[in-house]
């Protein structure tokens, strides 16, 4: 017997232990998750518009995260959300007097109501910092703060959808 051929010995006792042992494995939000009214409930989420370049990026993350799937649902609650983005540049070169890093720092405030009634079910604030360095070249510096903003406006999503998930499922 080769060296190769003895993992491969062990792999059926390996996959009978796994199946043996009663491991669970499935999608979060999925449609065997524990609570299957979430899935429709998150998808029931109407984002309204947020302006700006980064809110863009903010509201079409948000749409992907809560319903993935394209499908129309009838809207039963509202998202509003309200972005500000400042950038710092916390490193200075002291022989140019150049920025050679900058952090973009977003905090986004969101309020979820439900509809028509516009009853207010959670409300928060998240925020994300993402950096990035500067160059001397302008393009590389509009495409590094871009790269930063969408970096930002993903976690902010995520973030949002996770505590819009948290409080849903805890209203039942």
């Amino acid at each position: 017997m080769s060296w190769f051929d003895r993992p491969f010995r062990l792999l059926p006792l390996a996959l009978g232990v796994a199946l043996l042992s009663g491991c669970n494995v499935g999608p979060m939000y999925g449609p065997l998750a524990v609570n299957p009214g979430l899935v429709g409930d998150l998808q029931a989420i109407d984002v309204a518009p947020i302006p700006e370049r980064l809110g863009h990026y903010v509201r079409n993350e948000l749409i992907f995260d809560l319903n993935g799937t394209g499908a129309t649902v009838a809207p039963r609650y509202r998202l509003f959300v309200t972005l500000r983005e400042q950038v710092r540049t916390p490193i200075i070169d002291t022989v140019t007097q150049r920025a050679t890093s900058a952090t973009a720092v977003v905090d986004a405030t969101y309020r979820l109501v439900s509809l028509p009634d516009e009853k207010e079910i959670v409300k928060g604030v998240a925020e994300n910092i993402a950096s990035y360095d500067r160059f001397s070249n302008r393009l590389s510096n509009v495409r590094a703060a871009r790269d930063a903003e969408i970096r930002d406006a993903k976690t902010i999503a995520d973030e949002i959808r996770t505590r819009i998930s948290i409080a849903l499922a805890a209203r039942g």
